[in-house]
């Protein structure tokens, strides 16, 4: 399969110290078919200079297609994302966050299964593999898992990693999706609607993945956790929309 253009969803809030180093790596990333990047950066109403990063780092690369939009209020990165997902125009999108968890090299490994004709849809895991991965916190792996495994009973699937940040879409599909949740709660929604689809293709990888503790800046807490359990079961048992 052709693909003409990956769209790059990257919400941030407060990231003004990292974000010109996820955009030098994606800059740098040569995607496979000589396919071209669209960069999209919601910013969800930073505090910090997030705004001004941006705007000196397009400056700075005019050759880089990055367009930026920002939330007049903080609406959450499920917000973000709605409005980067609207704004898409690539063929296929796939989701960045801001931070340096993920890496964007590994984006020709999402892409295969697409290009190959196999897939609509890959997830990036973060527990399959042999690629590093940071050793952090056992309770929050832990609840990472015991998530996944709720939201496969409830989606007939068998992935490994629901909550990673890295998921792959065509983008028709993905904006053809009624989606609500505005903050963590996107995860097992667009996960839960997307396997309702008919004759879905769900492919899966491993990826790396260089977390960040609560000290560097990372936001997701326990809070997060059982909105997520409650989005699973409404999205799951209670909701078909």
């Amino acid at each position: 399969m052709k693909i003409d253009k990956l769209s790059i969803i990257i919400p941030a809030y407060n990231e003004g110290g990292t974000i010109h180093l996820i955009l030098n790596k994606i800059k740098a990333v040569e995607l496979i078919d000589d396919i071209q990047k669209e960069i999209i950066i919601v910013d969800d109403c930073s505090r910090d200079n997030t705004e001004q990063a941006v705007a000196e780092y397009q400056a700075t690369n005019p050759d880089l297609n990055i367009r930026y939009f920002k939330h007049a209020k903080n609406k959450g990165k499920g917000a973000a994302l709605h409005t980067g997902i609207a704004q898409a125009t690539g063929a296929y999108t796939i989701i960045q966050d801001a931070d340096l968890e993920y890496d964007p090299t590994e984006y020709n490994d999402l892409l295969k299964p697409i290009c190959n004709g196999f897939a609509d849809v890959v997830y990036g895991s973060r527990f399959m593999g042999s690629n590093p991965h940071r050793i952090l916190f056992f309770w929050h792996t832990i609840g990472n898992r015991w998530l996944t495994f709720l939201s496969n009973m409830l989606s007939n699937l068998n992935l490994t990693d629901m909550e990673t940040c890295y998921k792959l879409f065509d983008t028709k599909l993905l904006q053809s999706l009624k989606l609500r949740e505005k903050r963590f709660g996107f995860e097992p929604e667009v996960t839960i609607k997307v396997a309702r689809i008919p004759r879905i293709r769900i492919y899966e990888v491993g990826i790396s993945y260089y977390g960040r503790t609560y000290e560097d800046g990372k936001k997701i807490g326990w809070k997060d956790g059982f909105r997520a359990i409650y989005c699973i079961l409404k999205y799951g048992l209670f909701s078909s929309k």
